[in-house]
């Protein structure tokens, strides 16, 4: 007994003394507990041998950063003059002495996206709309001043160019594959402190009613954007551009969480138009159109609140040529269904003028294939 006893004896103390050795030297060797933290081996200057993958976007903010600019804008504002000094009695007392007053100068700032390697950059329309001067500046530091190519106020768009060689071009995503969820980052120039990146997701796909522009269709996201960032980049993880950061919603002037972009699909078609013939030329039928509330559903005894309703229709117009009628539904046009009011504008704009295009239509119940030529739209005047 005393021997079996002296070899237990003997047997662990060398299993402690291995262990403690292990330990000691090698503690990534020893089997974990359950629940017990990683140990983590530090190497010589401190960097850790197995540390966890730090997650960061900065792989993303470098590719983008270097196409996205600073645009400084100046305008003259002449100042009214008071109708007293145009009276002739207080003329012969003061004569001419006061004069003119003096024009002064507005400046405002925005961003903007450099898309070819030829000078082309896209912008909002509300930056430089009235311009007379525009500067800018790039991240690597040079300045140029801008011209104006284009601009299509309807989607809050336009295309200003510089010449400079050696330019940073950003690359188109596909915002047809974007999701809901989908981390974004947003590039600009936010109050003028300089070229800033903040993070957020997709909020929302497809906004629209909005009362922004006349075309609607927006990307919304959390990113911050703030006054300044108007005409940056929103990109994806990769760093590919997925809109240009257009709107904000807002009661205090800065970012509440909810920021609105153009999509890129809208953005490379506008853009595309604009520097091949200097303007967006869209389609155009003549009518007034109103969304088809559940209420308005029953009554007009549809199945579903889906289509347009045609509230109006412009005499002359090409709806008029193709005998649409106010209280009829517009259900499909050109082979695509209609949801709602925008999306029928939105189907309209993208159909060439002259094309011919079939509309299929309820009227009272019955529905009805018509055949329209499509018109040009015509020019919406400066806001």
């Amino acid at each position: 007994m005393k021997k079996l006893w002296l070899i237990f004896a003997q047997t662990t103390t060398i299993g402690l003394a291995i262990w403690f050795l292990l330990s000691t030297v090698s503690p990534g060797l020893l089997p974990r507990p359950a629940g017990a933290p990683a140990v983590v081996t530090v190497r010589e200057g401190g960097a850790p041998a197995s540390a966890p993958a730090t997650l960061t976007y900065s792989t993303a903010a470098k590719r983008a950063m270097p196409a996205v600019v600073n645009i400084y804008t100046a305008k003259e504002i002449k100042q009214q003059r008071s109708p007293l000094f145009n009276d002739p009695f207080f003329r012969h007392f003061f004569g001419n002495r006061f004069g003119e007053e003096p024009a002064q100068k507005a400046s405002s700032l925005g961003s903007g996206v450099i898309i070819s390697d030829q000078g082309y950059i896209v912008t909002n329309n509300h930056v430089v709309e009235s311009a007379d001067e525009i500067e800018v500046a790039l991240a690597d530091g040079r300045t140029a001043s801008a011209k104006i190519i284009g601009t299509d106020p309807e989607t809050d768009l336009a295309v200003i160019q510089i010449q400079l060689d050696k330019l940073p071009v950003i690359s188109f995503g596909n915002d047809g594959k974007a999701q809901v969820g989908d981390v974004v980052l947003a590039i600009g120039n936010p109050f003028g402190v300089g070229q800033t990146v903040t993070m957020g997701i997709i909020s929302a796909l497809g906004r629209t009613e909005l009362g922004i522009n006349t075309f609607e269709n927006f990307i919304q996201t959390d990113a911050a954007i703030n006054p300044g960032n108007s005409g940056g980049a929103l990109v994806d993880s990769n760093g590919n551009l997925l809109g240009i950061n257009s709107a904000i919603y807002s009661r205090s002037g800065g970012s509440l969480g909810i920021g609105f972009a153009i999509p890129a699909a809208t953005v490379k078609q506008v853009m595309e138009a604009i520097i091949k013939e200097g303007s967006v030329t869209r389609g155009w039928l003549g009518v007034e159109v109103r969304d088809i509330s559940p209420e308005l559903a029953v009554s007009l005894k549809l199945d579903e609140a889906k289509g347009a309703l045609i509230a109006g229709v412009v005499r002359g117009s090409p709806a008029d040529g193709a005998g649409l009628k106010p209280g009829d539904v517009l259900r499909s046009l050109a082979g695509k269904d209609i949801a709602n009011a925008s999306g029928m504008l939105n189907q309209i704009a993208i159909i060439r003028p002259g094309e011919q295009v079939e509309m299929s239509v309820l009227r009272r119940g019955q529905e009805l294939k018509l055949q329209a030529k499509m018109g040009k739209r015509p020019k919406l005047a400066n806001r």
